[in-house]
């Protein structure tokens, strides 16, 4: 009920905002606006992640790309300035209407990528997928896939409405500051993975 009433007034909010971007993308790049990817959710189950498009079109499938950082050549200007403010998510506030997302969670990866999960890995599946989640907020794109498993899994562990609103206030503080890796969560997420039976 939070995701659905939260999301609701987040787009009627956020709607001038939406108007701008999708504007700038038009002005520089043309059509399509959004970009239209399936997504591995919770237990596995694929759906369509709504975002705005801030790469150029080209022919590369989403999982043979690497990471996609800011300097990017095949990011737009446009796209840069949503990325770094997160506006390029904003349209999955669709998806948490659909009750294909909530607003924290793991973020969700390529049905491809899941079909390589360990037995470890998939335990991210457990919850629905969130617009912002634990490994976000300590640090993005600065870690590797590894470190974003061990920071989701702890997260799973340890979900609460406390935690939730927690990660909501630092996105905001990432957004305003910047993504940085925090050592003592991805520490934490370590020492609670080795004590689940995880070895490494």
């Amino acid at each position: 009920m939070l995701d659905v009433l939260v999301s609701g007034a987040a787009l009627l909010a956020a709607s001038p905002l939406l108007a701008l971007a999708a504007l700038g993308i038009l002005l520089e790049d043309g059509r399509p606006l959004l970009y239209v990817q399936p997504r591995a959710g919770r237990g596995g189950r694929v759906f369509q992640a709504l975002k705005f498009r801030t790469m150029r079109v080209h022919g590369t499938p989403a999982h043979e790309m690497a990471q996609v950082r800011s300097g990017d050549p095949l990011v737009t200007r446009v796209g840069s300035v949503l990325r770094r403010l997160k506006v390029d998510e904003l349209p999955q506030l669709v998806n948490v209407l659909r009750g294909d997302m909530s607003l924290v969670g793991p973020r969700p990866t390529l049905p491809e990528q899941v079909a390589g999960y360990d037995a470890f890995q998939r335990r991210r599946l457990e919850v629905t997928p969130g617009l912002t989640g634990w490994a976000q907020v300590n640090g993005n794109t600065e870690l590797d896939w590894p470190e974003r498993i061990l920071l989701d899994v702890w997260y799973v562990d340890h979900r609460s409405l406390w935690l939730d609103l927690r990660i909501l206030a630092r996105t905001l503080a990432v957004i305003m500051g910047g993504e940085r890796v925090r050592s003592g969560p991805l520490e934490q997420a370590r020492l609670h993975a080795h004590g689940s039976g995880r070895g490494g």
